[in-house]
């Protein structure tokens, strides 16, 4: 990859990041996208929860990646909560969850973030705020926010944090879950890519793989080649920087294609890219965690495994990620060379027969 393109996607990846799509509240985002889309000449069609573009060989390939992102839900007079865990997104979140496990971390990570209201259907600006307090309600199960500035606000309304990409070091940081990917995913159309891209709603709140699984039972499609895209967490930079894209062979749910899982394999030692299987990470530590006596983590739960699971294996494939650090902040950074290595491998996988 040349700096030129390593520009470009950057370019992308700027402007997507400054539109809100706090989960739940998509469609301004999904309309948007659409547009981006449309100008590579891609046939684009939206769905509940899902947004689906395809090129000239929409059967080439299946890539999937969700678009929504962390924020708040005005639930009532000057009352905002975590929109992944308000009433109304509960949907598949399983106590063992990645997300379940993070959330207990974070509550304090909030302080003073600057934050945006704005109209779910239109994306139109209401208003910006400033997070003075965040605390874990245990009675409700969620966190809760103070914010000064958006008392005018009416119970529904989507806050998103304000987000700006910064570049520094040779890392990126801004909320990059999951715009990151969705960004190489237009970039891939921008070069030529012929296949079908599925970008689905509501992951951070469970829901995603069912719009994906509807989506290919409304269309009579069983494959074995379906690539999701996400980021991946580690703990700190060193950790994260160790390798420049993560693949699995599992998850809690379900094990992966392993002919897929092998392409992707292959496309990393062609271009000399260091990539882990999480999967073997995650049970390595837990090898040494129940030796100590502790509880073991959960392998985690991918938008793939739960398809995998629900359609029996009819939808199979494998997932490329991104390592970052910041999980679920504002500042999950992700490496420059980390980004590079992802397109050289979608480029590999996609864009060749």
């Amino acid at each position: 990859m040349t700096k030129s393109d390593l520009d470009d996607f950057l370019d992308i990846l700027k402007q997507l990041v400054r539109h809100p799509s706090v989960v739940g509240s998509e469609h301004a985002f999904f309309r948007y996208l659409q547009r981006e889309l449309e100008e590579t000449h891609a046939t684009v069609t939206l769905y509940e929860g899902l947004l689906v573009a395809s090129g000239s060989r929409p059967d080439h390939m299946h890539i999937s990646a969700h678009v929504d992102r962390h924020g708040l839900i005005c639930t009532g007079p000057n009352e905002f909560q975590y929109a992944a865990f308000v009433a109304r997104n509960r949907g598949d979140l399983l106590g063992d969850s990645v997300s379940e496990q993070t959330f207990q971390t974070i509550a304090e990570r909030f302080h003073e973030r600057f934050v945006q209201a704005y109209v779910p259907w239109s994306g139109t600006y209401l208003g910006k705020g400033t997070i003075k307090r965040s605390y874990l309600c245990e009675r409700r199960g969620n966190l809760v926010f103070e914010v000064e500035g958006l008392d005018h606000v009416l119970p529904g309304t989507p806050v998103a944090y304000q987000d700006r990409l910064t570049v520094n070091y040779s890392r990126v940081s801004a909320q990059l879950d999951n715009v990151l990917t969705t960004a190489m995913l237009v970039y891939l159309f921008r070069h030529g890519y012929q296949g079908t891209v599925l970008f689905t709603a509501q992951e951070e709140a469970g829901r995603s793989w069912r719009f994906l699984l509807e989506w290919f039972r409304r269309c009579g499609i069983e494959t074995q080649d379906l690539l999701v895209l996400d980021t991946s967490p580690f703990p700190d930079i060193a950790t994260a920087d160790a390798q420049q894209v993560v693949l699995r062979k599992r998850d809690a749910n379900a094990s992966f294609n392993p002919k897929t899982v092998e392409q992707l394999e292959t496309a990393c030692k062609k271009y000399g890219i260091r990539y882990l299987f999480k999967d073997d990470y995650i049970i390595k530590q837990n090898e040494t965690r129940v030796a100590e006596g502790k509880s073991p983590y959960s392998l985690g739960s991918t938008e793939l495994g739960r398809v995998v699971l629900a359609s029996e294996g009819a939808i199979q494939g494998a997932t490329l990620q991104v390592p970052t650090t910041g999980y679920h902040t504002p500042e999950e950074s992700a490496a420059l060379a980390s980004i590079e290595a992802m397109l050289d491998v979608l480029c590999e996988v996609a864009l060749t027969d």
